[in-house]
């Protein structure tokens, strides 16, 4: 792994500080009184925010802090939003504790950034994000769900969903509306029917931000076959992966993706039926969503071995067929140390995360230019030999609210 001890553990607060010192420039005219006049009141509004397009993320937030009406014009233009030059998603990780705290990686500027989370509790949680916002699920409490906004810290507790209060499995997921900010999530339960070893009862509800209730999707009874946790929205349709429990015999590949539209609805197929098998045995998976497209990120199993992971490997769904995109060199592989058969894994536009929980180990993958390469260093430290960490993909955005 890559010995890069530049990066800095800056608080966010740091970085909304004043930027750029302004001088004061004059013009004479004839002899008279020169008059002071300030650059930037001397550059309009829409200059600014095409100036402003240009700007790292981190540099913007700290531009908010210069003016009153620097900080109104990033808040408040959607050009500024819709403009700028693609930004890279950062990627928050932290030690698995009783504070929601811990680092925030830029890629861009290659720092780490010390963030405290808003909404949530404690960091055992389940996550999923999307344009700038994250939606939290508790861990100990499925039915406490809420989203934020990491960087502006506005948050918003969602309210109950329906639905069995103690599932066995669930997974939660979120897609923003990047035109309206409207937002949809999705919360799949699967519970073991009692006393029944074979029927598993799964049941999906959608909450919608624009009329802030739930409702009910489908229900469905799986036969040797359980909701995971891990899902994803993309192009309107809900991805889950679930696994075979076993009871029918051994089934290869133990992991299917089934796939719920919810624009549409359902349909009078069942999902186990539609569903699609994962490329290989895995020993686990990571779904998300690239530029609209689905992509997996998968523990490969080894032979007749499905709990012992002998590398990962990057697919993307092409309609029904998976395309395999790479698989991580062993060089990258063995640089995580002693990586369970589980690991954590988040991504957006082309660039894609995956962290050991038992090490603070970050790596990336450029979809674009196909690469792999280690972050910086992070500042997170393992204290303890059993110590686990997590984290989780966003994209920084000031101008989404919940």
């Amino acid at each position: 792994m890559e010995d890069d001890s530049s990066w800095e553990a800056l608080p966010i607060e740091r970085i909304r500080i004043p930027a750029f010192n302004f001088r004061v420039i004059s013009e004479a005219s004839n002899g008279e009184n020169e008059l002071p006049v300030s650059l930037d009141a001397a550059v309009p509004d829409d200059i600014l925010e095409k100036i402003f397009t240009f700007l790292p993320i981190a540099s913007m937030i700290r531009s908010t802090a210069v003016c009153k009406r620097w900080h109104d014009i990033i808040y408040s233009s959607r050009y500024l939003w819709t403009h700028m030059l693609p930004q890279r998603p950062w990627y928050f990780m932290f030690t698995c504790n009783e504070t929601a705290s811990g680092y925030a990686y830029d890629p861009i500027l290659h720092k780490w950034y010390d963030l405290e989370l808003q909404g949530i509790d404690k960091s055992s949680c389940f996550v999923s994000s999307s344009c700038g916002l994250v939606c939290f699920m508790d861990n100990d409490n499925r039915n406490i769900i809420s989203v934020s906004n990491p960087i502006t810290k506005d948050w918003k507790r969602l309210l109950e969903p329906p639905g069995a209060k103690f599932p066995d499995y669930s997974t939660v997921a979120l897609k923003v509306d990047q035109v309206t900010h409207n937002y949809t999530v999705t919360l799949a339960k699967s519970k073991q029917v009692p006393e029944d070893y074979v029927q598993w009862e799964f049941s999906l509800y959608k909450y919608d931000s624009r009329s802030s209730s739930w409702v009910t999707a489908v229900k469905e009874v799986f036969i040797g076959w359980r909701g995971g946790d891990d899902s994803v929205i993309c192009g309107g349709v809900l991805y889950c992966l679930i696994q075979s429990t076993g009871v029918l015999g051994n089934v290869e590949p133990r992991h299917r993706l089934i796939m719920y539209d919810l624009v549409a609805g359902p349909s009078e197929t069942s999902l186990t039926q539609s569903s699609i098998p994962v490329p290989c045995s895995l020993t686990c998976g990571r779904l998300l969503n690239l530029r609209g497209k689905l992509v997996m990120v998968g523990g490969i199993a080894k032979p007749n071995r499905p709990d012992i992971i002998k590398g990962i490997g990057i697919w993307e769904l092409d309609k029904t067929q998976w395309q395999e995109v790479s698989r991580m060199p062993h060089k990258f592989f063995q640089g995580f140390g002693e990586l369970d058969d589980v690991f954590c894994s988040g991504g957006a536009d082309d660039l894609v995360y995956i962290q050991s929980y038992g090490a603070t180990a970050l790596l990336g993958f450029d979809m674009k230019q196909r690469q792999w390469k280690w972050s910086a260093k992070c500042p997170v430290s393992k204290k303890f030999p059993l110590q686990l960490f997590t984290g989780f993909c966003f994209e920084p955005r000031l101008d989404i609210a919940t």
